[in-house]
């Protein structure tokens, strides 16, 4: 799901830049001292999890686990998903400096998103059962939500990419059903170990809707 460098037009590059800086800038707003702990433990699992390539005949995909970030962290997984896609960039070449930006967007508003959709029935469904089947969803919908963002800014710099983008959309199918299942597990273990992780940043949703 990283982009590499020299693909993007400057155009797409400098929008990418602006919303993350944005984003980055939102997140660290909302971001409690006693909370930085969580926040770099979350960011080095992203940084871990996309590190894992799962081969699927013509090509490779990984882990992204950016919904469970989003959910745990809401705005603040902007900073955490910048950190993760900084060091992979400078220590593995994945992706790169000036798309970084855009990278980040791609996998930190769809977190964001999956914050604002699940957070609340998450933490209040009645039973393990329920919470797995939110956190399934929330695995599709991160998954989803990353894929498109990134096809779109590969057909925003030319449709010569469309051919890409269709290759990347199927070789992500199977990546959605597993996230689900990590996803869905990790929640219902949070539930019964440390239910109040999951009662994460309850004022970010609300002081926004005010």
């Amino acid at each position: 799901m990283h982009i590499a460098e020299g693909v993007l037009s400057v155009p797409v590059l400098v929008t990418g830049t602006l919303l993350s800086i944005g984003g980055i800038a939102l997140g660290l707003k909302k971001l409690d001292y006693e909370r930085i702990p969580q926040v770099a433990l979350l960011s080095a699992t992203f940084f871990v999890a996309s590190l894992i390539h799962i081969p699927l005949g013509f090509a490779s995909v990984h882990l992204v686990l950016n919904g469970l970030v989003g959910l745990l962290l809401g705005w603040t997984a902007f900073p955490a998903l910048w950190i993760a896609l900084l060091l992979q960039a400078v220590f593995f070449g994945f992706g790169g400096l000036t798309v970084l930006g855009v990278n980040a967007v791609n996998m930190a508003l769809p977190a964001v998103i999956c914050f604002y959709l699940l957070n609340y029935p998450i933490r209040h469904a009645s039973k393990d059962r329920i919470a797995f089947i939110y956190g399934f969803i929330l695995g599709i919908i991160s998954i989803a939500l990353t894929t498109f963002m990134v096809a779109m800014s590969l057909l925003a710099t030319g449709e010569t990419f469309l051919r890409l983008v269709q290759l990347m959309v199927i070789a992500h199918f199977p990546v959605m059903i597993i996230e689900g299942i990590i996803s869905g597990t990790v929640i219902v273990f949070l539930r019964q170990v440390r239910p109040e992780i999951l009662v994460v940043a309850i004022g970010q949703a609300e002081a926004t809707r005010a």
